[in-house]
């Protein structure tokens, strides 16, 4: 049977012309390396070399061989050098932060996608607000962070945009109308609300403020969307909540479009650094190409959701 010192062998022989040169290289008696050319030959049913005492010559059919050996020994080396540069930056572990929503639906998927292929590194995920996640990304704590509507010196990678939209009981009487007709701010203005903040500043509560409209009813406010939902659904209130965390089960809800929409926006930034690891390199890079090829579109889901 052939294995690697043959074929390495058999090379060294037509590159030193002698095959007691070819065995002192690899440290093998002449008589050795003889006999192992002979087998090679032997096997492959050809003649490779023709020896004499002066010289050994490569025959027509043995010059594609070797041609093929070498290719075949420098793929190998090839292959060796790849996986000793990835003993270098194969391991290790990234920090990653985001808010809860996001990881869940989009980024989970994909680093799990990400640990299965580089099985050496460890992708920690913190659930962090908006803010915090802005801190920790500036402080270096983590690698990269998910940053709600980000600025341009970030220089994040777009992730994707999300609808705010309006979430009511079923029962309640701007629930019957028309999905196209959508429900404005200004409507909201004496309805019990519930403010759903998901941990982040950025909240329907604050969204209406933004757009100059002021919630005079607000019921109680809460950071767990799960919740929030528990009580639309009692009828305690209705509330303005980003489209990417309404539930798939819409029993007791209505899910209705802002008739002036808006978005949050949300990025991948990474943190400040001269030299960023190649790890981190490589989960943006696998987080980029999945974006590419499959794309999201929040607004197309948004409407399925509605008709539903």
């Amino acid at each position: 049977m052939m294995n690697l010192l043959h074929w390495r062998l058999l090379v060294a022989v037509a590159d030193a012309g002698s095959v007691s040169k070819a065995a002192e290289r690899y440290g093998i008696t002449q008589s050795g390396a003889s006999q192992a050319i002979t087998q090679m030959e032997e096997t492959l049913g050809i003649k490779v070399f023709v020896r004499d005492r002066r010289q050994t010559t490569v025959t027509a059919v043995g010059q594609p061989v070797l041609d093929r050996a070498r290719r075949m020994l420098a793929e190998l080396e090839s292959i060796q050098d790849l996986a000793d540069s990835a003993k270098d930056w194969d391991k290790g572990s990234i920090k990653l932060a985001s808010f809860p929503s996001l990881f869940t639906s989009m980024l989970q998927p994909l680093i799990s996608s990400f640990c299965r292929m580089h099985p050496g590194i460890e992708v920690i995920h913190l659930n962090g607000t908006d803010r915090e996640v802005e801190e920790w990304l500036a402080n270096g704590t983590i690698d990269l962070g998910v940053v709600m509507n980000p600025a341009p010196q970030h220089q994040a990678i777009p992730l994707g945009r999300d609808a705010w939209v309006v979430v009511m009981p079923s029962a309640h009487p701007m629930a019957r109308r028309s999905s196209s007709q959508g429900v404005t701010l200004q409507e909201l203005v004496n309805e019990p609300f519930i403010a759903a903040t998901g941990g982040c500043h950025l909240h329907g509560q604050e969204i209406a403020s933004r757009h100059g409209v002021t919630l005079k009813n607000v019921r109680i406010t809460v950071q767990d969307w799960e919740t929030a939902y528990s009580l639309i659904r009692e009828g305690m209130g209705l509330s303005v909540v980003p489209f990417s965390t309404v539930p798939d089960d819409l029993r007791g809800i209505r899910v209705m479009e802002l008739a002036e929409p808006v978005y949050r926006e949300f990025g991948l930034v990474l943190a400040p650094s001269d030299n960023t690891s190649l790890s981190v390199t490589a989960l943006v890079e696998k987080i980029q190409q999945s974006l590419t090829q499959y794309p999201r579109s929040k607004e197309s889901t948004s409407r399925k959701h509605q008709a539903a």
